[in-house]
């Protein structure tokens, strides 16, 4: 059964020990038979670096960095999701107005004049219902045997649709802003100095912790682990990059605290799909629906499973977006964020095939995505430019994949 982790293969015990310069001749190995892992997605961010810094300082300014963190914050959150629709081989084309229902119905419940539920209430109600509808699409896609396509483009339409008349029912103006101090302070609020380097030094200790316990269980059961010289260098590499942006955002408002509950995120699914039974049984029925059928897992159920994951992260990032906004529109999950939400996770290097990919994929796309649009911001591109060049990108995402996916196949990597 092909199981997608970007992980080297298995080698005997004996080898466990071997130094750092074979291990690197093995990862090469890997790379020309496909397996080429962050290495686009790192090479891209530094051209993207380069190409707009060059054009507009103003890209590398402390303030920029900022809001660019701010800009992917959303996106990554909901291409979390559709991370999880594609390692199963699925596509959802609604989830940008599944989020907007998820923060207009938010925004809704919170009004003054109204019900002026609490913000946590508010919240849960609104994540329930994007949840349920992520669980109505799959009954659809599982029990009435309709493909994802069909279901989701149904979907893009009704939820939409449901937008529009919940906006010009309670406004106008179609525009309900939003009054809540924590709900707006989810993605305007910043950490203190001292809470963000707390944070960094928490996120490289917990990455450092992960990796050992890693290595430990995979030479506890016969497997390859990495040598400590790697991990070390790892290590020591995120703490630079962590370090290095923390110093730089201090400089100016701080660490986002939006960043904060993104990270958290990526780390409980990361940890679910690389960790759990249930992970494992997603990158099973994205490599081979039917091996996994036959294997025993109940692939209707994984897949239900899934579209609720995603459903229940179209409405954590509507309401992270909500936020941002102060408010909600007849527009919300308009514009190109359908198009954002799914790039950055093809970008990030998960599959369109199905069963290969990572959840850190979701990060590394928003970034990309976030870089590209807002340096063309900067450059002050018309709207016509930004859509050609965003599709050219998230094309050679697409043939990288397709490319190394048949260099794969035809050296019979799994």
């Amino acid at each position: 059964m092909t199981v997608g982790h970007d992980v080297m293969p298995d080698v005997p015990e004996a080898a466990q020990s071997e130094p750092l310069s074979v291990y690197m001749r093995r990862w090469w190995q890997s790379v020309r038979s496909g397996e080429l892992g962050s290495l686009p997605i790192v090479f891209g961010l530094v051209v993207i670096a380069i190409v707009f810094g060059t054009l507009d300082a103003t890209f590398f300014v402390e303030r920029n960095f900022t809001n660019l963190l701010l800009q992917m914050a959303a996106v990554a959150t909901m291409a979390i999701g559709i991370v999880f629709v594609l390692l199963i081989g699925e596509i959802d084309l609604s989830i940008a107005y599944v989020s907007a229902v998820g923060g207009v119905m938010m925004t809704l419940l919170m009004r003054p004049e109204a019900s002026h539920w609490p913000w946590w209430a508010a919240i849960g109600v609104a994540l329930i219902i994007t949840t349920l509808i992520g669980f109505l699409h799959a009954i659809l896609i599982t029990k009435a045997g309709i493909p994802s396509f069909v279901v989701t483009l149904a979907g893009l339409l009704i939820w939409s649709g449901v937008v529009l008349i919940l906006t010009t029912q309670y406004s106008s103006a179609g525009t309900i802003r939003i009054q809540d101090p924590i709900v707006i302070g989810i993605a305007n609020d910043f950490l203190s100095p001292l809470w963000g380097w707390l944070v960094g030094v928490a996120v490289v200790v917990g990455y450092a912790l992960s990796q050992v316990q890693t290595a430990r269980s995979r030479r506890a059961g016969g497997l390859y682990a990495k040598p400590i010289a790697l991990l070390a260098m790892q290590v020591a590499g995120l703490a630079a990059v962590t370090f290095a942006a923390i110093w730089y955002v201090n400089r100016d408002r701080g660490v986002p605290t939006v960043i904060l509950i993104l990270g958290f995120l990526l780390v409980f699914w990361t940890f679910v799909a690389s960790r759990l039974r249930f992970g494992r049984h997603v990158y099973a029925v994205g490599g081979n629906a039917e091996a996994a059928r036959r294997a025993g897992i109940n692939v209707d159920r994984v897949r239900i499973l899934v579209f609720m994951i995603n459903g229940f992260m179209a409405g954590v990032g509507g309401v992270i977006l909500a936020s941002r906004l102060r408010s909600v529109a007849t527009n919300s999950g308009g514009g190109n964020l359908l198009l954002n939400v799914i790039a950055a996770a093809v970008i990030g290097g998960t599959s369109l095939f199905g069963g290969r990919g990572r959840i850190v994929s979701a990060l590394l796309g928003a970034l990309v995505i976030a870089s590209i649009q807002n340096g063309m911001g900067l450059l002050n591109l018309a709207s016509g430019p930004q859509f050609v060049i965003t599709g050219m990108v998230l094309l050679a995402a697409v043939l990288v994949d397709s490319l190394s996916r048949r260099r794969r196949t035809a050296r019979g990597a799994t």
